[in-house]
């Protein structure tokens, strides 16, 4: 594994014939390797060499692939938070790995993130099986929809046989059941096969309650001094804190050529040293080839994140918010923060968000600066994602909450924006599954993560006193969470054909996929949104009525000037546009809006 410390890395490593073993415990006077076979014919335990820093080595012959093992410090076995693999959990012993999988296709192709595409998937519930080599027989279906990236929620070890993956504790040991890490190498090469990059979603900000056994080698991975919703926060401050992070993104880059990565939550990654934590990341990556892709997860609309710490692209929530809050009235939580209408949406499409400094509400402080310093393809929209999805009480989908034609509109709409989209899992047939918030914690652990949950959540009206919410240790909340793939026919194969054509659209037309001299620029006018793209290459017009009532097309667009090009609904292809619908045009100028040719509607 390629490392920034310019000796072996920490953890197992096969090279040369031998398996070189590396730990660094502050803690420990004397470290020794408890290696057994995985059958239990046979056990050793060897001792390792202290190098005087912390860190002691051992380089044998009697470890190899599939040998489990333990580090004993100062006679106390503990698993190794560097494991590659942990087939037995994040409390048993760890195992050698290594790579085995014989590579068919080259690394992917670089894809400009304007003509990105991202599919976020959760593994153990993207298929029936839950397994990497399930989810490789879907890949043809993704090629087909026109995903060019697939973005996997998070893979590192986690207690338990199902959950979202935001606890994980082993960063080096992909989750075992959902297959070993060839299997993840096969299935990320046959994606490069299909023309599709694969990025991972990382969890930097903290690791896990349970299984979490790097505080018993050294106190230096953690300070009391900042705290997270999570509890100590990483402490930076320390050189094995950043090469445990920026290790850890290469090792994922590299041995399994990943395209990228995502980063949670990087409002809670704390770091006052000179260099941020973020920029070193970013330096590291920018080094590697083919480019990779690096983009963050942000509640506050920081545009630093990308013109300051190198990240390529930032998560922009506001336009989910405020077109959420438009089609569903919801104001719960932090809905609260987005009048529902058209002008929020026009502001957000305008702006990129919303939020650019004023107070917002549900915070009880200010938020976010303006995003005019950044290429509108560096902010990622979605209607959908797992967040927006599963930390809702019972996890049902916005298809769930609208109606199919309204659902269609707001697909539209998102998928003309500059914006790189982002798709949910199943969003692109009105999949019927929810997706829940699931757990496979010891009982105790479990049930504080479930009143957590009301607490976090309890100003959205389905965690109140009286809601019945699926409890998260259930395995039937798991189960129900999983993605029916026979509906992609009959009455759902209407949206996903929709969806394949908004997508073909979105890479083939010329004004859509213009970077060079692109303008943006939205007006509201009552219920409806008028958006214009304009390029060199032509103008077009999107008019999107997020109302119930029908309105006259000639007030937004001039028939002499403008071409239908798609409509969201077949009964919007005549002279009114019916509520909850879009439809997009072709022509000179903008539409009569921007033009300025009419009082309204």
């Amino acid at each position: 594994m390629p490392t920034t410390d310019a000796r072996l890395p920490l953890g197992a490593t096969v090279r040369d014939g031998q398996t070189h073993f590396r730990v660094y415990a502050t803690r420990a006077q004397a470290c020794e390797v408890r290696l057994r076979d995985p059958d239990g014919q046979w056990e050793d335990v060897l001792p390792m060499q202290a190098e005087g820093d912390g860190h002691f080595s051992l380089s044998t012959r009697r470890a190899w692939h599939g040998t489990l093992y333990t580090f004993r410090l100062d006679g106390k076995d503990v698993p190794d938070p560097y494991a590659r693999f942990a087939p037995r959990g994040v409390h048993g012993p760890a195992m050698v790995v290594e790579p085995r999988h014989a590579w068919r296709y080259p690394a992917a192709r670089e894809i400009p993130l304007a003509r990105q595409v991202i599919y976020e998937l959760h593994v153990g519930t993207f298929t029936r099986e839950g397994t990497y080599d399930a989810a490789r027989q879907r890949l043809g279906h993704l090629a087909s929809l026109g995903v060019t990236t697939i973005e996997l929620m998070p893979l590192s070890s986690f207690p338990g046989k199902r959950g979202w993956g935001y606890d994980g504790v082993l960063h080096f040991a992909p989750f075992a059941p959902y297959g070993t890490p060839d299997e993840l190498r096969r299935f990320v090469d046959e994606a490069h096969g299909h023309g599709m990059l694969v990025i991972l979603d990382v969890v930097y900000n903290h690791l896990g309650p349970d299984g979490n056994y790097l505080r018993v080698y050294s106190e230096e991975y953690f300070t009391s001094a900042v705290q997270t919703p999570w509890g100590d926060a990483l402490d930076f401050g320390h050189d094995v804190t950043r090469r445990f992070v920026v290790d850890n993104a290469v090792y994922w880059l590299t041995e399994f050529r990943l395209d990228g990565l995502r980063l949670d939550a990087t409002q809670e990654i704390v770091d006052t040293s000179p260099r941020h934590i973020l920029r070193e990341l970013s330096d590291t990556v920018a080094q590697l080839r083919p480019k990779k892709l690096l983009t963050a997860e942000d509640a506050q609309n920081d545009p630093t994140l990308v013109t300051e710490l190198g990240m390529d692209a930032v998560w922009a929530d506001d336009f989910h918010h405020q077109l959420h809050a438009t089609l569903t009235r919801e104001q719960d939580g932090y809905y609260a923060g987005f009048t529902p209408g058209a002008e929020g949406l026009a502001t957000a499409v305008t702006r990129g968000w919303i939020y650019e400094g004023q107070m917002f509400g549900p915070w009880g402080k200010h938020r976010g600066q303006p995003a005019t310093a950044l290429d509108r393809h560096r902010l990622i929209y979605g209607l959908q994602n797992h967040d927006q999805v599963g930390n809702r009480a019972v996890g049902e989908r916005l298809s769930d909450q609208i109606s199919e034609r309204a659902y269609l509109a707001a697909s539209m709409m998102l998928l003309f924006m500059p914006a790189t989209p982002l798709l949910f899992m199943g969003q692109e047939w009105a999949a019927s599954s929810p997706f829940r918030y699931f757990t496979d914690h010891e009982p105790q652990l479990g049930r504080l993560v479930t009143e957590g949950r009301r607490r976090e959540f309890g100003s959205f009206g389905g965690f109140g006193p009286d809601a019945v919410v699926p409890d998260p240790q259930s395995e039937a909340t798991f189960m129900a969470s999983k993605l029916h793939w026979s509906e992609v026919e009959g009455a759902h194969a209407r949206v996903l054909s929709f969806y394949r054509q908004m997508i073909a659209f979105r890479r083939e037309d010329p004004v859509m996929n213009a970077t060079v001299d692109a303008e943006i620029a939205a007006v509201a006018n009552g219920d409806v949104l008028v958006v214009r793209r304009s390029s060199p290459q032509g103008i077009l017009v999107l008019v999107a009525n997020v109302g119930v009532a029908s309105v006259a097309l000639a007030t937004f667009v001039d028939p002499a000037r403008h071409q239908l090009v798609i409509a969201s609904d077949e009964s919007a292809t005549g002279s009114v546009l019916p509520g909850e619908t879009c439809a997009i045009y072709r022509g000179g100028g903008g539409g009569r809006e921007m033009d300025g040719e009419s009082g309204g509607v």
